[in-house]
């Protein structure tokens, strides 16, 4: 995989120059997951900045009952852990691939030494930003948008707008992925059966023909 041209391509780093973005691809190495595997946990002492090639690789955190509290599904040219560089050492949430998953590691130290460079250390801190009016704008849509529409708003940032999926990720992953108890979300897929609008079936989704050309298509 191409990674200058996966930075080229991200949201995160449009923009950047020419040199932040080749100096980043000279310090970034790939790993691979499996579904299932862990990146990181929570409190474990960070080394590297993350960007996501391919995949999906989610964040949680445990609550005080224990309870896993899914924080974000990342996609392909998001970066994550970045949290490192700035405000502590480790890791504040988990990291666990639901689907197989490419990363790439950025280390932390090699990350320091390019700071020593105005130009990069301006392109960083502007990605950053913009990540945090990505998480903002992520804030309205929770508060905008009820399961059924966050769930075909899921299909359509993580999929296109097609009238057949095959999913990777089980109905529990996509209801915590759009802030959903996993029973609210199976009432949804209930209500969506029953208007002929949606049908899940295993690993696949068949949304009525015409679904996105109608005004119901978010």
């Amino acid at each position: 995989m191409d990674i200058k041209k996966l930075l080229q391509q991200s949201e995160f780093f449009k923009g950047t120059s020419e040199y932040s973005i080749r100096a980043l691809s000279e310090i970034a190495f790939p790993k691979n997951l499996k579904k299932r595997d862990t990146l990181f946990m929570e409190g474990q002492k960070g080394h590297s900045v993350y960007l996501l090639a391919k995949g999906n690789i989610q964040l949680s955190k445990n609550s005080i009952n224990g309870k896993e509290v899914v924080i974000k599904i990342i996609i392909p040219g998001e970066i994550f852990g970045e949290v490192i560089m700035f405000e502590k050492d480790s890791y504040p949430v988990n990291a666990i691939a639901v689907r197989d998953s490419i990363v790439y590691l950025l280390p932390k130290h090699q990350i320091s030494c390019l700071f020593e460079k105005e130009s990069f250390r301006n392109d960083f801190i502007r990605m950053l930003m913009k990540k945090q009016r990505y998480l903002a704008e992520k804030i309205f849509y929770l508060s905008a948008y009820d399961v059924e529409e966050r769930l075909f708003k899921f299909l359509v940032e993580h999929y296109g707008k097609k009238e057949k999926y095959m999913i990777d990720l089980t109905k529990k992953d996509v209801a915590l992925a759009i802030g959903s108890m996993p029973e609210t979300m199976s009432r949804v897929l209930l209500r969506l059966k029953e208007r002929g609008t949606l049908a899940w079936k295993n690993k696949t989704i068949i949304l009525k023909t015409g679904f996105w050309e109608t005004e119901n298509g978010p």
